[in-house]
């Protein structure tokens, strides 16, 4: 008798790659890592989709799949860079602990970002005449130092609720606090006025008398258990 031949099982069939298939992440990573440092380096206009392509070892479309499109991408490489140094766990985890202690930590995290080399040389490149335009400048405010600003109001406003702050206007002193840690310090770098970084003593004291001041202004004294 010959045997008969069954149609394959639906599990034997091949897997199409329908558009609910995840992507892969490490292509995005490696695409991620070349944008931070090509838009860094050469900012928004001096660097095109096949260069990044090129240097993340993947097809134009890849990055498109991924990104959508160079303004996409230019707005996640400025996110991933404040997430890489300030990550947004910093602000959430560790409520039930020491409010001064967090915000040395949020204040340590935030300057090392805003002083690292990728940081300061994109910001000179926005300060520049004739580079990027007002949309440009838009993208990485709202990638960059907004959503950081937005995320510390969430923890101010936590620490309020605790009875640890007194803060009448959330915004306004989530931007104070960070223009403070910034300090004379950031504009001498952002000017060229220091050789290298100040020394981890000087940002320190720094650090330490600006959440002084920051405790001066808005808080009220109560521990967590009171």
């Amino acid at each position: 008798m010959m045997a008969t031949n069954h149609p394959p099982e639906p599990s034997d069939l091949p897997k199409a790659a329908g558009p609910g298939r995840p992507k892969d992440l490490g292509k995005r990573a490696a695409i991620l890592d070349v944008a931070k440092r090509l838009f860094s380096q050469h900012g928004f206009d001096g660097v095109s989709m096949d260069q990044i392509a090129a240097d993340a070892g993947v097809s134009k479309l890849t990055v498109y799949s991924h990104f959508g499109d160079k303004d996409s991408l230019f707005s996640a490489a400025i996110r991933a860079k404040c997430e890489e140094q300030l990550p947004t766990t910093l602000f959430l985890a560790g409520l039930e602990g020491d409010l001064r202690q967090q915000l040395t930590v949020i204040a340590r995290a935030f300057f090392a970002l805003a002083a690292s080399e990728e940081a300061i040389g994109m910001q000179r490149m926005m300060m520049m005449p004739g580079t990027g335009d007002d949309h440009v400048r838009e993208l990485f405010w709202q990638a960059g130092p907004q959503q950081v600003k937005d995320t510390f109001a969430e923890f101010l406003r936590a620490r309020v609720a605790r009875g640890e702050l007194e803060v009448p206007d959330i915004a306004r002193a989530s931007s104070q606090f960070f223009c403070l840690i910034k300090g004379e310090m950031h504009m001498q770098m952002l000017c060229g006025m220091c050789a290298g970084t100040p020394s981890s003593s000087e940002v320190e004291c720094h650090i330490e008398a600006t959440v002084d001041l920051f405790l001066r202004a808005y808080g009220t004294g109560r521990s967590p258990r009171e």
